[in-house]
């Protein structure tokens, strides 16, 4: 029995039951879950995504409304610029493919925000094809199963991508279980801090296990500090714009947060990055909100 056998045997008896796995998730359901995924954990995104589809179930729903409303549905998510992606893949889609996500690789990497994973992930977990999917969990199994290494580093590499490739069974179905199953086991069993071995299909031909699991050599990757940060500064800011009727004036966002310079600074970001638009010098509102000239073309 090969690893991706072993996988595919364990994911049908211990897989998590999320709503995107089901056989009816479209491929913008998936590409939704992909998106919202990125950093933030499951049970946060759950709900998240089943509010975001009922509402825009189709991409040229989304791309139908202004860009405020993804920033206001994404909530407290985080990283809020994945919404401002999601509305601008789903505008992208309606235009370039007529509303439906398309099933070509190098077509889903032109997407805006779509990168190597996401693209991969969508060809393989909607519409089955045979790609390597490598997120952080499928390296950290194929580092230790394969390389007997505690950990595979911050990025994923070209080699990556071989090493998972390589493990993949020729047929397209097979391999696309294949790919789920890796990332699950990464996600619930090949945990980075507490790896539950006796649990794992892998335990009796894990590289890592059989050298005596050594720990990682160098400093392990602490969790990123939220508190007093930018973004939480962001955050609050963004809070205040999306429960707002019209624009918001300076001096209701810095009764935020007591820092000025840091305010300040992370006030600029929102606007930089797209997410919050200035209207004037003293009022602000969520990008899209800003009242259009009837003057102007749409």
């Amino acid at each position: 029995m090969t690893l991706a056998d072993a996988a595919i045997a364990w994911y049908a008896e211990n897989a998590r039951d999320l709503p995107w796995r089901t056989p009816e998730t479209s491929a913008w359901g998936v590409l939704v879950s992909e998106v919202m995924l990125q950093q933030t954990p499951v049970v946060r995104v759950e709900p998240a995504w089943r509010s975001w589809m009922a509402r825009w179930p189709r991409p040229a729903d989304l791309a139908a409304d202004p860009p405020s409303e993804a920033i206001r549905m994404w909530g407290r998510l985080g990283y809020p610029r994945r919404a401002m992606r999601l509305h601008a893949c789903a505008v992208a889609i309606v235009e370039r493919h007529d509303g439906r996500v398309p099933d070509d690789l190098d077509q889903l990497l032109a997407l805006p925000g779509v990168g190597t994973y996401t693209g991969r992930a969508v060809a393989t977990f909607a519409y089955g094809q045979r790609h390597p999917v490598v997120d952080t969990n499928v390296r950290r199994v194929v580092s230790r199963a394969v390389e007997g290494k505690p950990d595979a580093g911050p990025n994923t590499t070209a080699a990556d991508l071989t090493a998972m490739a390589d493990l993949l069974p020729a047929s397209a179905e097979r391999a696309a279980r294949a790919s789920i199953a890796f990332m699950e086991l990464g996600a619930i069993v090949c945990t980075a801090r507490s790896p539950r071995c006796v649990d794992c299909p892998f335990e009796a031909v894990c590289a890592w296990r059989l050298s005596g699991s050594p720990a990682l050599d160098g400093p392990s990757r602490k969790p990123q500090r939220y508190a007093g940060t930018d973004r939480q500064v962001r955050g609050l800011l963004l809070e205040v714009l999306r429960h707002a009727t019209g624009p918001v004036p300076r001096q209701r966002l810095d009764m935020v947060w007591n820092d000025e310079v840091q305010r300040a600074r992370a006030l600029a970001g929102l606007v930089e990055d797209g997410l919050v638009e200035p209207l004037g010098a003293e009022d602000f509102v969520l990008a899209g909100d800003a009242p259009r000239d009837p003057a102007q073309p749409l």
